[in-house]
């Protein structure tokens, strides 16, 4: 009986796999024609005949190994998104919420600005704005952890705040097309009070990060010098 394993080996030993990831692939596309051999031999076949058979269904290895490693690259860009971006992001919002809603119950009262005739156009929960650099500090930092880019850890600093962004860039060009008077003015002051004011608070604390971070990689290459 051929050496399956030997010959997937040599067939597709140009992978740009990690050695444990490349073994599996091996290892697991050798059973596989191993597998459709004896179901070959069971029908009868010969064993010269089987295994020309057999090497038919990996007739292009050159193509089995673009489209393993494809898929493998495809993977991976997934799994990195996830630890990179969403997870640190989706916690960074998670504290900005509760720590909004704490602020809300147990902070001092926000602090409102107000137009000529009283009436409130903007209120900030200071002690919210002072909590959410931690927060994005956190998020950038669990993102480096995850070996993400500088822009994975700025996004995932301002996670928080980019659904609103989202939201206001929606509204606002579809209010003003309505024709609603009122539109501007409150999409300016949902703006800075929802997206801007919080997004540079987050983003404050995630430049930190980075700035501790690049000044940890110069002294760790001027050590070395």
């Amino acid at each position: 009986m051929p050496d399956w394993l030997k010959l997937v080996r040599q067939r597709l030993n140009g992978l740009a796999l990690h050695s444990s990831e490349r073994d599996a692939v091996h290892t697991e596309l050798a059973a596989h024609l191993e597998d459709a051999y004896e179901s070959l031999l069971g029908k009868g076949m010969s064993e010269s005949e089987a295994a020309k058979r057999t090497l038919c269904l990996a007739n292009d290895w050159q193509e089995l190994q673009r489209k393993i490693h494809s898929a493998r690259m495809r993977k991976d860009i997934m799994t990195n998104r996830v630890t990179q971006l969403w997870l640190p992001g989706l916690l960074t919002f998670a504290l900005s919420m509760i720590s909004m809603e704490l602020a809300q119950k147990f902070g001092p009262a926000p602090h409102i600005l107000s137009l000529d005739k009283g009436t409130p156009i903007l209120m900030f929960y200071t002690a919210w704005l002072f909590v959410l650099p931690v927060a994005g500090a956190i998020g950038a930092y669990l993102a480096k952890r995850a070996g993400g880019s500088r822009r994975m850890m700025l996004l995932s600093s301002i996670f928080p705040v980019l659904p609103f962004a989202v939201v206001f860039m929606v509204a606002g060009p579809v209010g003003l097309a309505m024709g609603h008077g009122l539109v501007p003015a409150a999409y300016l002051t949902m703006t800075i009070g929802w997206v801007l004011a919080p997004g540079v608070a987050l983003l404050a604390g995630g430049f930190l990060v980075q700035l501790i971070s690049l000044r940890g990689s110069t002294d760790r290459t001027l050590s070395m010098r």
